[in-house]
């Protein structure tokens, strides 16, 4: 699959709220999510722990050049993922573990992630799942930076996993 997406921080949260009520989208639930990224030789590896509403392995890959990308990935359910956890983790090697708080909104074919992200505060991602064409999920993207005021300095174009990487010292280090 194929999305596009742009991640900023320092964004006024409720005012994002308040634009997504009034384009319609819809508030989909909160997400407690746990990213266990592993060393991979290329694109990036983690597995998602949700909980209750399960786990999945996904690896990806997108340009890391732009704050704006497409990113192809490949996602699959993971049925017991401290065991896989565990097994990855030794197998390739723990990268790093990010734990956030995910508020979902949907709105098309648009997935819109308020983020509360463990030691690094608060961001807007949006992912615009390409279901027709690049040409359709950029015009989308557009109007969600347009009614969301989002401004180029408050891009990033880092991965949770690498900003965190950045943050903590050596030996707090997965």
């Amino acid at each position: 699959m194929r999305n596009l997406e742009i991640k900023a921080r320092n964004i006024e949260l409720a005012a994002v709220r308040m634009a997504l009520k009034m384009l319609g989208a819809t508030k989909k639930e909160l997400l407690i999510q746990s990213d266990s990224y592993f060393r991979v030789p290329k694109g990036r590896f983690k597995l998602r722990d949700e909980g209750k509403n399960g786990a999945y392995a996904i690896f990806y890959e997108r340009g890391e050049k732009t704050a704006q990308r497409f990113s192809t990935y490949h996602t699959l359910p993971v049925d017991n993922p401290a065991e896989f956890r565990a097994f990855m983790g030794s197998t390739l090697g723990m990268l790093v573990e990010v734990h956030k708080r995910r508020e979902l909104w949907l709105y098309k074919n648009a997935r819109i992630h308020l983020d509360d992200v463990e030691g690094l505060g608060t961001f807007l991602e949006i992912e615009v799942v390409v279901d027709r064409s690049d040409v359709q999920a950029k015009q989308l993207m557009d109007q969600l930076v347009v009614c969301f005021e989002l401004h180029k300095k408050n891009y990033i174009k880092s991965s949770y996993s690498d900003l965190l990487l950045t943050a903590l010292p050596k030996r707090k280090r997965a």
